[in-house]
């Protein structure tokens, strides 16, 4: 299998193209120096995103339509309980509205260019479309489709997201063995894409990390065709491709 086996890629957006672990991170400081000063210590980056993971994971399982800015509001509300701090609903609100502030990774944006010249490429995201049209102008890509939790009423990992974005796909003429899913998360993402049958590619962001950050731990070890740390890498790889 080669990268050049595809005609089209479909993109995870935050955590793969945008750094949302940056941007929540910040958003967050006027919780979480709130925090901190009751506690008498900081809190690690790792302890932020793990919780932030838990509660926004439990939150689109029980809300699964509700819009993603609206979510993250109540996740900002969540984690304020765990850690013991009363917030306003107008400050939980600021947080929900911050994706627009998110910043993408210092690659996404001439990765995408470059392959925008080989592959269709398509979005399928947790978010909403007022989001990710902000992070969308900090691409400065046009995608060929754009699949948001808002227009499917589910998030990810849900299979239905998958369905849709495949259903969405074969109305415009493309076949799921055209189709390379790339993406950070092994949860939301290869872990479903596997189950749908799709190739994948891993885009490890996290690699010099380690652990799972503001993504839950998969339920199993899933298979991948690609893996790269980074965009860059994988568009050197594609032009090794080409040449080879």
């Amino acid at each position: 299998m080669k990268l050049t086996d595809f005609k089209v890629l479909t993109f995870d957006c935050y955590g793969t193209l945008i750094d949302w672990e940056s941007g929540m991170v910040e958003a967050l400081v006027p919780l979480t120096r709130r925090v901190e000063g009751s506690r008498g210590r900081p809190l690690s980056r790792d302890e932020i995103l793990e919780a932030h993971a838990r509660h926004e994971s439990a939150q689109q399982r029980w809300t699964p339509t509700r819009r993603y800015s609206d979510l993250l509001a109540v996740v900002y509300k969540r984690l304020a309980e765990e850690w013991g701090v009363t917030v306003g609903w107008d400050e939980a609100q600021v947080y929900g509205r911050s994706v627009k502030d998110w910043p993408t990774f210092a690659d996404s944006a001439a990765a995408l260019q470059y392959l925008k010249q080989h592959y269709r490429l398509a979005i399928l995201s947790n978010v909403d479309n007022e989001s990710f049209a902000f992070s969308n102008a900090k691409l400065q890509v046009a995608f060929d489709a754009i699949y948001t939790a808002e227009d499917i009423g589910s998030y990810k990992p849900s299979p239905r997201n998958f369905d849709y974005m495949l259903e969405k796909l074969g109305s415009l003429g493309v076949e799921k063995r055209e189709i390379l899913h790339t993406a950070e998360s092994l949860f939301h993402d290869h872990e479903p894409a596997a189950q749908a049958g799709l190739a994948a590619c891993w885009i490890h962001r996290r690699h010099a990390q380690g652990g799972f950050g503001a993504t839950m731990r998969p339920a199993t070890e899933p298979k991948v065709d690609f893996r790269f740390t980074s965009m860059a890498e994988m568009v050197k790889a594609h032009e090794e491709a080409l040449r080879g």
